[in-house]
């Protein structure tokens, strides 16, 4: 498919509207007789403008298939991937996956790799990108023959106006800077636009998300006291919104003044920028401060009309009677896990009153398929499926810090160097650990099947997890490489006893694209990037008079604070340089952001995704030194271990090109001023 011609592009799935509850009506040909006749036709056969255009609830129809669109990352495939850092892995089963190829260096493997959502079966960022852009240029170019409300004008262009920047934006956290269009071409046309430098890209994205930002609705709530809202009042949860707007031109902004983007500004030419060397010679503390100001302005403005409570989104509580089980304290208002899966509230979509912004699941129990069976020990089919896992490195399970606020390692010189002020204990690698832990990671002895009644013999004699170095669940192939599972987006009792994932439990997944955590870590960095001493962390500014720099990451720890598993603050020496400050908040959006996609992206606009020691993934091996019945009466945190150790599983070799991935060949020969990414 063309850059720019789209119009060979079929439907996914005969369009609905997802939304509001009823059919779309963007598509008035009686010619619709069949799905097969649906799935064939070209979508701008199917748009009858004077329909599409002529009223606001026609229009709307017209822009409800740009939600539906969003890829759902997690479902893409029966068995996908999207964790691309150096904090997961898959198991040998797994290898075909793109985390596994990109650890090769492969990214060339994006272009037919279907388990991935920028290509994959059901859901595609690049194709996806290029038609919707195109849908919300021709809908801006047609508002004014709309017979409506300014009311209804200003909501239908603050949505196209959010979806153009926002599939600009996601395009160029992997591909860089590229054209940014703003008008509907016809579709034969290939117009020789620019490649623009990404800092240029996001200028672009920046107006757009202004622009929603002033045009908006303030949150859900607010959507439901417009007239036009009225109509689906109380179904307007994943509606853009002003509150979406103003997030994302500040993380737009934060990207923009990374270390990454701010370097290939130095070294773009014609808009195709390029590092001289893989390595990033020290300068992951290089922000551009221009953009990082504009971003702490914008995120600053977000987390006080949190704090204000001018918008309904706020932290969801993290309270547990068994943080294991992920059992919610019934004082507790919302919970958790409920961001990333629901089980019996009727598939209800995952988000909590924590997400800002997420697409629409895939449909009713699609998670039982293709998500809910991928993390688990497959050891004796303990798991159902196959036999592919995908599961954490030891590099994340180090990233969790201690209880006392202190992180078990500090990087110094490329190097992790034992943190002496953690207290952590090697015999004890488990104990007085961030409540977190606990929460997303099994690890050895854990409880991991609670109802063995409908295990087979050999299945029960793996309830309890045997992660140890030479342990049943230490298989290459049906277990885990490094020692450990995930359990944050997927329940432990997602296996064959306990059944989760069966239709009764109506366990649904999703893993929104924002989340409020993320806007607290983001202006924590913001601030920092910015500040000129270290006093300055600690300023709360004009925009965001509650909130310094250290009380955005307090924030987060303060919410997993508990009298069972206790969480302190950011500590002083963690605070005693502007740089030591900044490696702590990129600790904290390692445990924070654990699994959800967003790993790569850091390093990468770190510069360090071709630095030591972030180049390794590596598992963590032990002896057990408890007898087995002991995990029946102990909790699996307090067992002694010995010999506990590093060993290197994988070093990925990656050099400067790898910062980008590789465009499609057969776009960048389609004009002269569309070049590849350097390298490729």
């Amino acid at each position: 498919m063309g850059l720019i011609g789209l119009s060979d592009m079929k439907y996914y799935n005969n369009i609905k509207s997802l939304l509001c509850g009823t059919l779309l009506l963007m598509a008035v040909s009686a010619s619709l007789t069949s799905c097969k006749d649906w799935l064939d036709k070209d979508p701008e056969s199917i748009v009858a403008e004077d329909e599409a255009f002529k009223n606001y609830r026609n229009f709307q129809g017209y822009i409800e298939e740009i939600y539906s669109l969003v890829p759902d990352k997690e479902k893409v495939n029966y068995c996908s991937g999207w964790n691309l850092g150096d904090d997961a892995l898959h198991n040998t089963e797994g290898y075909a996956h793109i985390d596994h190829q990109a650890d090769l260096g492969n990214y060339r493997d994006w272009l037919t790799n279907s388990q991935f959502w920028l290509n994959g079966d059901r859901f595609s960022l690049w194709k996806s990108s290029w038609y919707c852009i195109r849908k919300c240029n021709m809908g801006i170019a047609n508002i004014k023959s709309m017979v409506g409300t300014d009311e209804e004008r200003d909501l239908l262009l603050g949505q196209m106006y959010f979806f153009r920047a926002w599939w600009h934006f996601e395009l160029m956290c992997f591909f860089g800077g590229l054209p940014y269009i703003d008008e509907a071409y016809e579709a034969a046309a290939i117009p020789e636009l620019p490649r623009l430098s990404f800092q240029e890209c996001a200028d672009r994205c920046a107006e757009d998300f202004q622009r929603a930002y002033d045009l908006l609705p303030a949150d859900p709530q607010a959507w439901d006291e417009t007239l036009a809202g009225m109509q689906t009042a109380g179904k307007n949860d994943l509606r853009i919104n002003k509150f979406m707007a103003l997030c994302y031109l500040g993380k737009c902004y934060l990207w923009a003044g990374s270390p990454l983007m701010k370097e290939f500004e130095k070294t773009k030419n014609g808009g195709v920028a390029q590092l001289l060397g893989a390595s990033s010679n020290g300068k992951t503390y290089d922000y551009d401060v221009a953009y990082c100001q504009k971003a702490a302005e914008a995120l600053g403005k977000a987390l006080t009309m949190v704090n204000r409570r001018t918008v309904s989104y706020k932290l969801a509580d993290f309270r547990y009677t068994n943080i294991y089980d992920h059992e919610k304290d019934e004082d507790a208002e919302t919970c958790y896990s409920d961001i990333f899966y629901t089980v019996k509230q009727s598939w209800r979509v995952p988000g909590s009153t924590e997400a800002i912004f997420r697409g629409i699941c895939s449909g009713l129990n699609t998670a039982n398929w293709n998500h809910a069976k991928i993390f688990g020990p497959k050891v004796a089919g303990l798991v159902a499926h196959d036999k592919i896992i995908h599961h954490p490195t030891a590099n994340l399970i180090d990233q969790y810090g201690m209880a006392n606020g202190q992180p078990i390692y500090l990087v110094r010189n490329g190097v992790y160097v034992l943190n002496p002020e953690s207290g952590w204990d090697p015999e004890h690698p488990y104990k007085d650990r961030d409540p977190r832990f606990y929460h997303d990671i099994v690890f050895d002895g854990f409880h991991y099947v609670l109802s063995t009644d409908a295990l087979t013999s050999e299945q029960k004699k793996h309830e309890y997890c045997t992660l140890y170095t030479g342990g049943a669940m230490r298989g290459v192939a049906d277990g885990s490489s490094s020692g450990y599972f995930i359990q944050k987006l997927t329940p432990h009792q997602c296996n064959e006893g306990d059944k989760w994932y069966e239709w009764d439990y109506a366990f649904e997944a999703y893993l929104p694209y924002m989340r409020l955590a993320d806007v607290y870590l983001m202006y924590a960095e913001a601030r920092a990037a910015i500040a000129t001493s270290v006093a300055g962390l600690k300023e709360k500014p004009e925009y965001c008079p509650s909130l310094s720099a250290v009380d955005a990451i307090d924030k987060l720890r303060d919410r997993v604070n508990s009298d069972d598993y206790p969480m302190e603050h950011v500590q002083a020496n963690l605070m005693d340089t502007r740089e030591h400050f900044i490696d702590e908040v990129r600790r904290e959006r390692a445990v924070e952001l654990a699994f959800e996609g967003f790993r790569w992206n850091d390093l990468q606009r770190w510069l360090l995704l071709t630095e030591p020691p972030y180049t390794m993934k590596y598992s963590h091996e032990f002896e057990r030194l408890e007898k087995d019945t002991w995990f029946k009466t102990h909790n699996p945190k307090d067992a002694q271990v010995g010999n506990f150790r590093k060993e290197e599983l994988i070093t990925r070799r990656l050099e400067s090109k790898h910062y980008w991935f590789p465009l499609p060949d057969k776009d960048t020969y389609l004009y002269e001023g569309f070049p590849q990414n350097p390298g490729w």
